[in-house]
């Protein structure tokens, strides 16, 4: 399974930017997907995760009102809607999935290679 995340970029405070993240290979189901983030010299962030279903979502409270996670299930795709942007939300952000491949019989976990979001003026 492989993963690519795609969005990121600059943006001014106050900003928004959408993330994606797409899931590829031989796939037989997405269980929970998550964003995380990463900033130099610091623990990995989780950021928000979605069930399998898309009707139930967690953030932390750091981005809570402010970032929307979403699902595309039949894409197998994710996305991060940020909003009200801050300097401190500058870090690279990865996306994880719980995935099953085709044959398999257990979901495992799968990262991204990251995008990186900056928020300056």
């Amino acid at each position: 399974v492989q993963l690519q995340a795609y969005g990121g970029g600059l943006v001014q405070p106050g900003g928004s930017l959408r993330l994606s993240c797409a899931a590829s290979g031989s796939i037989f189901s997405i269980n929970a997907m998550r964003w995380y983030r990463l900033a130099p010299g610091k623990q990995r962030e989780l950021v928000a995760v979605i069930s399998i279903s898309g009707i139930s979502t967690i953030y932390a409270d750091s981005v809570k009102g402010r970032f929307t996670m979403s699902r595309d299930n039949a894409k197998n795709m994710m996305f991060l809607q940020m909003n009200s942007l801050k300097p401190e939300d500058t870090v690279v952000y990865l996306c994880n999935v719980d995935a099953r491949v085709v044959g398999g019989r257990s979901f495992n976990p799968y990262w991204g290679q990251g995008t990186l979001v900056t928020v300056s003026s």
